[in-house]
């Protein structure tokens, strides 16, 4: 049983087959990528998508390979094309079913032909190999195997030339191609002894990607093939065909990898399955001992930020805290002058390296607090002796307590996009989710430092006991707006009032700067402005700015992607914050949080979770289909869930708040004032220079009381507190009526929107 099922009698239909995209790679940098009935729509589709040296760049060797039922001198082509419009050949008609476990698995039927094709991309090695199995034939049945050549990088795209080498070269069983010199052999060969393969090399013109022309780019590539394959089949009979960098010695050889690799192979029988398998795919092995996750296929690379965030879930949710260990070593191997280097410097992301101490706390629970001193106090130190230094002349420590980041040249949060070169949501200054993440890194370093620190680590407990308070401090005098939620940035003019899910990042964390009460105000305005059953939109609908669905060009889609686009990765915060507030009251709704995704596993990024969705309903998938903090994000969820439905005492469930919330135990909350007017004349000097800034004179004011102190929060009190209307508490009060692809049944469907769901 899989919890992947697809409608057999839509498989014909393309608008349902061309949305339904599937992913397999090789756990060292290669993959294949396709739709669900292998017609490329993308330039970063391919059969065989592959590193070929050290660069991190990946290329598109073989981008399909079309196969013909050769039956009484009459030919059947099974594949499927664009050519500028038209769909040529058809053979989506010939397809009866398509299975996605243990291996992407078509059936095709041509009359009485039946013909099964199972691809397999092999682990740690860049091969693929793809059975075909006659099920079923009445007459002599020959199958002919045409493969099409790209040879370029997976962002650009070919076309015909007279550079391009159309030989194919002698290897066992099968040839080897090569278009271009710069390039490693491909080796193309069959299991089946005797197969004949005919040179006939030729350009095939105007591929067309749909998918590329409605997002804006180029479309249109030339392909290059120099001959086909042909054996004849008995029924039963199968043939397996590889492509790889390496030549296989024998046919048995062949025979015996692809038979061990589908033995291997896991079944994935629910959603859970489904995420874990999809987790698996980002965490990469590369030559010299390097581990690094891909932060989303097919289009993206590796970023130092997604892989603190993504590395919890995907990694420690099933167990591998050795592939959490491995990429975090990798980073801190690479640490120049206290600093990590490329996208995890925060010369280029101010708050990359600072995620490193929260993936350090979700790793904590794995290995304990003192091997994690052991092994990353001085990095941690380093780190923080770097901000306090100052970044390349961008990122700094002022005397108030708090970063300042800014740059005229590069985006440092992850808020990133750019239009021209302009930042779409340009954030200089202090941002509100850097300095919730850099007090969380400074207390959890000085209560590590204090507990099993040696002299040294003492003598930097001394030097750095004083900052939290003077953080907190100046934070809550600085973010903390009126309207009662917190600015999401704050520089020489005062706070940006913009309603952003940044803000949630500091209720959500182990250690908080904000008392209950004002974790309470951000809940209840990320609640009723930002929350949707897919994550947390990145703007508020009432901002001018607003945009509601990210499609167009690429200009208007960067601008929708961080002026509403909803993203999946601030969820777990939101859930944390609930449940550090509301205790296990809050489980029901973290469980709906968590099935709003089920159904996403079937469509679009087959059995994962894709980048970001529109931020208004139907909350259509966009972006990659596999995103790493996605993925990570939803299993983040689920451990959450499980920690609390198992009661386990060394979990958050003992306990009704799992979190530290005002740093180290000698240090007392800071007293705040309820609003940050003077927010504007704090920091107008700092404006000007990272390093100019000096701390507020003025202490802040004492902060508001919690509310009900010391009494168990229940879901009364819990939305009575959040402003949620009486008439729907004790209810959902955004249900929608959604279907179930499963069943085929309406039904309603509760999304998480203020309190628990009734089941009726």
């Amino acid at each position: 049983m899989s919890a992947l099922t697809f409608d057999k009698s839509e498989l014909g239909n393309l608008e349902y087959s061309l949305q339904r995209e599937m992913l397999s790679t090789d756990r060292i940098g290669g993959y294949m990528s396709t739709t669900i009935v292998c017609c490329n729509t993308r330039r970063y589709h391919g059969l065989m998508v592959a590193p070929i040296d050290d660069s991190g760049r990946t290329y598109v060797l073989l981008s399909s390979l079309d196969e013909t039922v050769v039956q009484h001198d009459q030919t059947f082509n099974l594949a499927l094309h664009r050519f500028k419009g038209v769909y040529e050949p058809r053979g989506h008609k010939y397809i009866t079913d398509f299975e996605y476990t243990p291996t992407p698995t078509i059936t095709y039927r041509v009359g009485g032909v039946i013909l099964k094709k199972e691809m397999l991309w092999i682990h740690k090695r860049t091969q693929l190999m793809i059975r075909y199995t006659l099920v079923d034939a009445h007459s002599e049945t020959r199958l002919r195997l045409r493969p099409f050549l790209a040879f370029r990088d997976k962002h650009a795209l070919t076309h015909a030339n007279m550079e391009a080498d159309g030989h194919s070269y002698p290897a066992v069983n099968g040839v080897k191609c090569r278009l271009y010199n710069s390039f490693p052999w491909l080796y193309l060969q069959t299991s089946k002894p005797g197969t004949e393969f005919v040179p006939a090399p030729d350009w095939y013109y105007g591929f067309e990607y749909q998918q590329e022309l409605a997002r804006g780019y180029e479309g249109y590539e030339d392909l290059l093939t120099t001959g086909y394959f042909e054996a004849e089949l008995k029924k039963g009979e199968s043939i397996i065909f590889s492509a790889s960098l390496d030549e296989m010695g024998s046919t048995k050889t062949i025979e015996e990898v692809f038979a061990a690799s589908i033995a291997r192979r896991t079944h994935k029988i629910d959603f859970i399955s489904c995420l874990e398998h999809s987790a698996r795919q980002f965490l990469i092995r590369r030559p010299g001992d390097r581990t690094e996750v891909v932060s989303g296929y097919p289009w993206h690379g590796v970023s130092g930020r997604q892989t603190f965030i993504s590395l919890p879930g995907i990694t420690l949710e099933q167990g591998h805290k050795e592939d959490c260990i491995d990429a975090l070593d990798t980073l801190v191997r690479e640490m120049r002058d206290g600093m990590f280097t490329g996208s995890a410097s925060a010369e280029v992301a101010a708050d990359a390296p600072l995620w490193f101490f929260w993936t350090l706390q979700q790793l904590e629970r794995e290995v304990g607090a003192k091997e994690i001193w052991a092994s990353y106090g001085p990095a941690m130190k380093d780190i923080l002796e770097s901000y306090r230094q100052g970044i390349g002349g961008r990122v700094a420590l002022h005397d108030n307590g708090l970063i300042w980041a800014s740059s005229e040249e590069v985006p440092l949060t992850w808020m990133n996009s750019t239009i021209d070169g302009r930042p779409v949501t340009p954030r200089n200054g202090y941002q509100v989710e850097v300095n919730a993440l850099w007090y969380n890194a400074v207390c959890y370093a000085l209560e590590l430092a204090g507990k099993y620190g040696d002299k040294t680590d003492k003598a930097f407990v001394k030097a750095w006991a004083s900052l939290p308070a003077r953080t907190q401090e100046s934070f809550i005098e600085l973010f903390r707006l009126p309207e009662g939620y917190l600015a999401d940035f704050v520089d020489g003019s005062g706070p940006d009032k913009s309603t952003r899910p940044n803000m949630i990042v500091a209720c959500g964390l182990n250690y908080k700067m904000l008392d209950e009460t004002m974790q309470l105000e951000v809940i209840r305005t990320v609640r009723q402005h930002l929350l949707t059953p897919k994550g947390l939109r990145t703007l508020s609908p009432q901002n001018p700015l607003y945009r509601g669905s990210q499609e167009g060009m690429p200009a208007e889609r960067d601008f929708a992607a961080k002026n509403g686009s909803v993203w999946p990765w601030l969820l777990p915060f939101y859930i944390k914050a609930c449940f550090d507030i509301d205790g296990d009251a809050f489980l029901p709704q973290a469980e709906e949080a968590l099935e709003n995704f089920d159904e996403d596993i079937q469509r679009y990024g087959i059995g994962s979770i894709c980048e970001l969705y529109d931020a208004d309903p139907p909350y259509a998938s966009r972006g990659a289909i596999s995103q790493a903090w996605s993925v990570g994000a939803a299993l983040d969820i689920h451990r959450m869930i499980r920690e609390r439905s198992k009661g386990d005492s060394q979990g958050p469930k003992a306990a009704k708040k799992s979190g530290r919330t005002n740093g180290p135990k000698e240090k007392k909350p800071a007293k705040t004032k309820p609003a940050a007017k003077s927010a504007g004349k704090t920091v107008k000097a700092a404006a000007k220079s990272p390093t100019a800034a000096k701390a507020p004179k003025a202490a802040a004011k004492k902060a508001a009381p919690k509310a009900a102190a010391g009494k168990e929060l229940r879901y009364e009190s819990f939305n009575v507190r959040l402003g949620v209307p009486a008439p729907h508490r004790g209810r959902s009060w955004n249900g929608v009526l959604r279907h179930d692809a499963r069943s085929g049944a309406q039904r309603r469907r509760r999304h998480v929107r203020g309190s628990p769901r009734l089941r009726r």
